[in-house]
């Protein structure tokens, strides 16, 4: 997984929590790269889960929880970082049918040893969209937020539901409606 993701969870839980949570949740890990972690880096996905895990121990907050907001988080900083990925999308079902077509080919253009899960969008109609979550890690969560963090950016009132919503977080199918 790369570094700017470990590096936006630390920022988020810094912003959220304090930098002594920070140090807590490390402390509380075993984690191969002993908690640093710099941007173009490549690590562990495990890392993240052991961090998720810590941290949602020490607050109380549910795991999936922390992933919802991460994912928010991650596309708030997405759209500065990578503004041109968004610019050409009118709605949160333009930029998510571009994912696995355009912003991952963008992705591997700036990280080529990305690890991408596969998105797969199928339009049924002008108000509703089936997106289908496939990787080889267990983050069907941080998806869910990440589509919650599009529907936000774009101002638009879209229901979220899950066909199979008892997974190992690996494969989701979601239904997105347009309110």
């Amino acid at each position: 997984m790369k570094g700017v993701v470990f590096s936006e969870f630390i920022e988020l839980v810094e912003e959220l929590f304090s930098i002594d949570m920070v140090d807590e949740i490390i402390d509380d890990c075993d984690l191969e790269s002993g908690g640093a972690y710099t941007s173009v880096g490549l690590y562990d996905y495990k890392e993240m889960l052991q961090l998720v895990t810590a941290l949602s121990a020490r607050t109380g907050t549910p795991i999936p929880d922390l992933l919802h907001v991460f994912g928010q988080h991650l596309i708030k900083k997405f759209s500065v970082s990578f503004s041109d990925m968004f610019a050409n999308a009118e709605s949160s079902f333009d930029f998510l049918e571009k994912i696995d077509g355009h912003v991952h080919v963008e992705v591997r253009k700036l990280y080529p040893d990305a690890e991408l899960p596969q998105l797969g969008t199928e339009r049924i109609d002008d108000n509703t969209l089936v997106m289908k979550y496939r990787s080889n890690r267990p983050f069907a969560e941080l998806a869910y937020g990440l589509m919650l963090g599009a529907i936000n950016h774009f101002g638009e009132q879209i229901n979220i539901t899950r066909e199979d919503p008892k997974t190992d977080g690996t494969a989701q199918t979601f239904t997105l409606a347009k309110a």
